[in-house]
């Protein structure tokens, strides 16, 4: 049995989407806080277990019977370690023989506050676990980027803190694909993998493809992460997300999110989701 964690969010959710088109419902189990939120997963015949990170016998009695756990990282600004060792060491106590992490890409040694020191904690854990596992550095998604630059074409200009850094963006649901087909297929153990996008592209290059989609000159300009942490507080954000917001730019200018990897469009078998694509879908929908 394939049991996936955080299964009410975005990638969790969707993994198990992805893996009820090759797998028997009776062979998916979903890890959830609350099951009033899994009740489409339980109508489809997904073994659906309570279980919050922090409690660890309700933990190890979820992982019975389960021989793969994807393990769904914490959300930032939370123990994500603690988090993560408990889920670590519930798997092992119950017997599960295989544990995929999904970790975040680093093409280089930057650190990301809130993310690549618990990371790197984590893995250095797992590995010594002494369970099989696979880690998954996931790139940056591509609906993410929303977030950063805003959810309505700019009039004139992008104005966000990434210097001259590119982005190998990838879109979550074909993250959540591959994601599946390596929980479905074998010869993963022990192993890692790069899963972001087969291009890289700066913030010039989304300013070009807006213009062009939209019909008008759309410009990027690099500020400072002061200037753009300033500019988000004065929209609404409050400070903690501003800054945390400001140090992806920081990750991009230091190229951290850069690397392609030809993984994903391999598990897919064919290219992922473009920039044009996705800026077409997400800001210019029915055009």
């Amino acid at each position: 049995m394939i049991l996936v964690t955080g299964a009410t969010g975005g990638l969790g959710h969707q993994t198990i989407d992805f893996l009820l088109t090759t797998t028997p419902a009776a062979e998916i189990a979903a890890l959830v806080r609350d099951v009033n939120k899994a009740t489409d997963l339980v109508d489809r015949g997904v073994h659906v277990r309570q279980a919050d990170y922090f409690d660890y016998p309700a933990l190890v009695q979820a992982f019975q019977d389960v021989d793969k756990v994807l393990l769904v990282s914490a959300v930032a600004f939370t123990d994500r370690v603690r988090q993560h060792r408990n889920v670590i060491d519930a798997a092992k106590e119950a017997g599960v023989k295989h544990l995929f992490y999904t970790s975040i890409q680093r093409s280089t040694n930057f650190v990301l506050q809130e993310v690549t020191e618990s990371d790197l904690a984590t893995e250095a854990y797992l590995k010594a676990s002494g369970l099989v596992y696979t880690i998954l550095k996931n790139g940056y998604y591509f609906e993410g980027l929303e977030y950063l630059i805003g959810s309505e074409v700019p009039d004139t200009e992008i104005r966000f803190a990434a210097g001259e850094g590119k982005i190998a963006f990838v879109k979550r649901t074909e993250l959540a694909a591959a994601t599946a087909a390596l929980l479905t297929s074998g010869g993963h153990e022990n192993q890692e993998y790069t899963l972001a996008g087969s291009e890289a592209y700066s913030f010039h290059d989304i300013a070009r493809e807006l213009s062009a989609l939209a019909g008008r000159s759309i410009t990027y300009k690099n500020i400072e992460l002061e200037t753009y942490i300033a500019q988000k507080v004065a929209a609404g954000f409050p400070e903690v997300v501003a800054n945390f917001l400001a140090q992806w730019g920081a990750a991009t200018q230091h190229g951290m999110l850069a690397g392609t990897d030809d993984t994903v469009e391999r598990l897919l078998g064919h290219k992922p989701t473009s920039l044009r694509e996705y800026l077409k879908s997400t800001y210019f929908p029915g055009t």
